[in-house]
């Protein structure tokens, strides 16, 4: 009896601390400022595909020219995906369909995109959108920047 009670108190301890360091990464994550929700589905060989499959929720990052995205549901401090602005090209903006409205979050907007010849999806708020759309016309003078 007294094992399962310390082994249970264990686990418990356990899971409050990793849920803990979720917490404070995040945190850590959004303290120097320019921070969104922004859910990601990488290498999306289908445009048509709303099936709701290979979307992960993470945590974009303004940093100079560039986008860090971090998946939300990890301990790495860092960013899963580096974006740069000059290789983004927007290629279609999309209401979420099917599956995809229970895979995203409920105000989302999916815009398609390109990076470097690999098709990416995005899906963030629309006053999400309305910054990195703002952020991708912002390059500097003679940097190629395609919005549709």
């Amino acid at each position: 009896m007294l094992l399962a009670l310390l082994v249970s108190g264990l686990v418990v301890a356990l899971v409050v601390i990793g849920l803990f360091v979720f917490g404070l990464r995040r945190r850590l994550i959004q303290r120097s400022g320019g921070t969104f929700d922004c859910s990601m589905r990488w290498d999306v060989a289908d445009a048509s595909d709303v099936s709701g499959k290979g979307w992960v929720y993470g945590v974009a990052r303004y940093s100079g020219d560039r986008i860090e995205w971090f998946r939300v549901f990890s301990y790495s401090p860092r960013p899963r995906r580096l974006l740069e602005r000059s290789s983004i090209e927007v290629l279609a903006r999309r209401a979420p369909e099917g599956e995809e409205e229970l895979a995203l979050l409920s105000d989302a907007v999916v815009l398609g995109c390109s990076h470097r010849g690999t098709r990416l999806e995005l899906a963030m708020s629309d006053d999400a959108l309305t910054g990195f759309l703002a952020w991708l016309e912002a390059a500097p003078p003679g940097q190629r920047v395609n919005v549709a």
